[in-house]
């Protein structure tokens, strides 16, 4: 056999090699890269519930009605508004504070974990003064 026959002889079996080694890594890069999508969801779901809150807060402290704070919250972001929870936790005279919590179950995107993982609970406080 000459040395170029065993040249692509040897070649040939390393592109095989290659295949199968990308066949067996390629499930768990694809795993990997879902799994920081999902995070990436998480940390935007989080920046929009504390957006949420100083919304709500702020429509709180200036706004008697008792279901304004709830509007605003559910108005000022872009997350589903059936996993949102507000809830006022309390009202001052003015010149006090109002405080509201926003609570927001996060869900999980990946197909693979879906079933398997529950939804992420995520909260955010905000406090202000009531201007009445």
């Amino acid at each position: 056999m000459s040395v170029g026959r065993r040249r692509r002889a040897a070649h040939r079996c390393e592109l095989g090699q290659t295949t199968v080694e990308l066949a067996l890594v390629l499930p768990f890069l694809l795993l990997l890269l879902l799994t920081v999508v999902q995070v990436g969801m998480v940390v935007r779901d989080t920046v929009l519930v504390g957006h949420a809150a100083r919304e709500a807060a702020r429509v709180a402290s200036v706004d008697p009605d008792p279901a304004a704070p709830a509007r605003a919250a559910r108005a000022s972001a872009s997350l589903d508004p059936e996993r949102l929870d507000v809830v006022v936790q309390a009202r001052g005279a003015p010149g006090g504070s109002v405080t509201v919590v926003v609570r927001y179950r996060s869900p999980v995107i990946v197909p693979i974990l879906r079933g398997r993982l529950p939804d992420v609970a995520l909260e955010a406080r905000a406090t202000m003064r009531v201007e009445r």
